[in-house]
């Protein structure tokens, strides 16, 4: 499991640094969560779905740079609404599980 806490804190330590908390508005760190899955999604721009499947090392870096960046955003955006990631994504859960199951084949 991740411990997006300790991501979150380090990441507020460099906004700290840098004086950008002034920034961090649930409504900024929503548009940066976008910008940067823009970005990710730039990674796979005009390529098949066979060539997203076989990203080479420097390409999954780059990737993986761009998951984090979203990632980082996502749990700040969460820290500013008061919001738990955790029980967030297991309501959600429950919520697709409850609504999917009832209508897959064979129920």
């Amino acid at each position: 499991m991740l411990d997006y806490q300790n991501y979150y804190r380090e990441f507020t330590a460099i906004a700290k640094e840098n004086n950008w908390q002034p920034l961090h508005s649930p409504r900024n760190l929503a548009a940066a969560v976008l910008q940067e899955a823009a970005e990710l999604n730039r990674e796979f721009q005009w390529q098949s779905d066979a060539q997203s499947r076989a990203l080479g090392p420097e390409a999954k870096a780059r990737v993986a740079g761009e998951l984090a960046d979203v990632a980082l955003y996502l749990f700040a955006l969460c820290e500013a609404l008061g919001l738990d990631l955790d029980a967030a994504i297991e309501a959600k859960q429950a919520e697709v599980r409850a609504r999917l199951v009832c209508k897959s084949p064979g129920n």
